[in-house]
């Protein structure tokens, strides 16, 4: 009898390629979900576009310039075709091609979302690691507390009362995050501190909390029972025995963070007239500009689909484990 061993490296080879297939069947259906949900958006394109004073003619015209006169299948086959080849269309509202509005604003919201994250992912697992370290202290009640109140409060609600404090009364950062056609990267830092640290105030809690929970676990293992006995230190046995084996679900909390500081940044843009996707999508929705709509939302639903593909990668890369699940 013959037994077949598959290495890791071959298992992890073979999980990625059906995440990746998945990911694409979830992409196709979140593509069908945009076009059918911006489609069926109540009035009409054409009659807002041109105004009241249109004559049904030009109304008609400009339906069929837009391919509106379509059936709902073609319309969507024609998009998806487009898509795939980088071609997004044109807006309505000025007439650019949509890549071009993209690639503008795509950048300053993949900065921004670095910016928190380089604060948020070190500061919450530095949190989570002390936590856990001094547990049932003073320490561990009030981080507790502040996580659970930074969970509770909604992102829009942080960041008015981190304006009003840090910029209508000390006026020390400005209200409008807008850093001006070329700004140096001093000059960028600063204008999006504080729609960086609203970001931050909502994402650490989570990765803290989790943190936190998982060294616990790992905690009242017998070998870091052995560890204690050798001597080893508390901080030693926290960092070096129970944090590799915890790394699972951090990395997998981190990942689908870091996804969600790209992809949710439209409220924290919207207040701050940050110039990103989310500024570019909520005012597209405004203008009824429906290329610019769907590509905005067909652009954060890849982002996140490949950032939890990452996630699941980086957590099995860490406990392979996870390959088996008995």
């Amino acid at each position: 009898m013959t037994v077949s061993v598959t290495s890791p490296r071959n298992a992890i080879l073979r999980m990625i390629v059906a995440r990746l297939g998945l990911g694409l069947i979830t992409l196709f259906l979140v593509s069908v979900l945009i076009f059918m949900v911006v489609s069926l958006l109540p009035g009409d394109i054409a009659q807002q576009l041109l105004g009241q004073s249109a004559t049904p003619e030009t109304v008609a015209a400009l339906r069929r310039e837009l391919g509106l006169d379509q059936p709902l299948v073609l319309r969507y086959l024609g998009w998806v075709k487009g898509v795939l080849s980088g071609d997004f269309g044109n807006s309505l509202a000025n007439g650019r091609p949509v890549g071009d509005l993209l690639a503008a604003r795509l950048g300053n919201t993949l900065f921004l979302a670095t910016y928190a994250g380089a604060i948020a992912v070190p500061l919450a697992v530095g949190l989570g690691l002390l936590a856990a370290l001094w547990r049932g202290t003073w320490f561990d009640r009030i981080a507790n507390v502040a996580t659970l109140s930074a969970i509770s409060f909604p992102e829009f609600f942080i960041a008015y009362i981190l304006m009003f404090w840090l910029s209508v009364r000390m006026g020390w950062f400005p209200s409008i995050a807008d850093p001006g056609a070329s700004p140096g990267f001093g000059q960028m830092l600063f204008r999006a501190f504080l729609p960086a640290i609203t970001l931050v105030l909502v994402v650490t809690a989570h990765m803290m909390r989790m943190t936190r929970a998982a060294v616990v676990n790992v905690l009242g293992a017998p070998y870091v029972t052995m560890a204690r006995l050798k001597g080893a230190s508390r901080w030693r046995v926290v960092t070096r025995h129970a944090l590799p084996n915890a790394l699972a679900p951090i990395v997998n909390v981190v990942a689908l963070n870091i996804a969600w500081l790209i992809t949710g940044v439209v409220i924290v843009e919207v207040v701050f007239v940050y110039p990103g996707l989310g500024q570019l999508m909520v005012d597209s929705v405004s203008n009824r500009d429906i290329p610019v709509v769907q590509a905005c939302a067909l652009i954060f639903a890849a982002v996140y689909i490949l950032l939890n593909l990452s996630a699941d990668v980086l957590a099995i890369a860490t406990n392979p484990r996870l390959l088996h699940p008995r």
